[in-house]
């Protein structure tokens, strides 16, 4: 007997949020997950975006909890105050 470990995922399709052509004045949330070095990841690359890309202002806004989904209300909030969101892990 040969096990399979890939198994079977059964979600919908989500499809991706359209890539805006340019950063170039956008205002970016930047979601700081709470892990150890999440936020200086987050906000060095926020900070060469800008640079490099003339990304706009950029907001930061913090999660609960890395081990949970951020809240409806503040995704709500992010998206009504935001053109673009940036998240991501630094371990």
């Amino acid at each position: 007997m040969i096990y399979d470990p890939r198994g079977v995922v059964d979600a919908p399709y989500l499809a991706l949020a359209k890539r805006p052509a340019s950063l170039a004045g956008l205002r970016v949330a930047v979601l700081d997950n709470t892990k150890w070095n999440g936020w200086k990841l987050e906000e060095r690359v926020a900070k060469a975006l800008a640079k490099e890309h003339g990304l706009g202002t950029a907001t930061r806004y913090k999660k609960e909890s890395f081990s949970r989904d951020a809240a409806p209300e503040l995704l709500a909030k992010i998206a009504a105050e935001n053109d673009v969101a940036l998240t991501g892990i630094g371990d």
